[in-house]
């Protein structure tokens, strides 16, 4: 018996599913000079599923995935209550050499 990792498998249509969108703030901006991506990502999705889903959509290398949650706002308008939408995040560090160009690959 091989003592590597497990291959994890996901389907092409899950892939696209889990990644969301990228983030584009000042601080993720920032992050990208250490080689970190800040993206979206669904709520039900795991670190693993989030590596494979950037590995296969970007072809690149992913070193680690750090994730979030947040909890959406409770906002007023003309006195009535709604809340927005709870989101995960995903902080994504990719190996040395590797780089997303956020337009490109979807």
């Amino acid at each position: 018996m091989s003592k590597g990792k497990k291959e994890f498998r996901i389907g092409k249509e899950r892939l696209y599913q889990v990644v969301r969108k990228p983030l584009l703030t000042e601080k993720s901006t920032k992050a990208s000079e250490q080689n970190k991506v800040i993206m979206n990502v669904a709520l039900d999705a795991t670190k693993p599923e989030i590596k494979k889903a950037v590995e296969d959509i970007f072809k690149v290398k992913v070193e680690a995935v750090n994730t979030l949650r947040v909890k959406g706002k409770t906002k007023r308008f003309r006195g009535i209550a709604g809340q927005r939408n709870d989101q995960k995040k995903a902080v994504i560090t990719l190996a040395e050499g590797s780089s997303i160009d956020i337009g490109s690959g979807i």
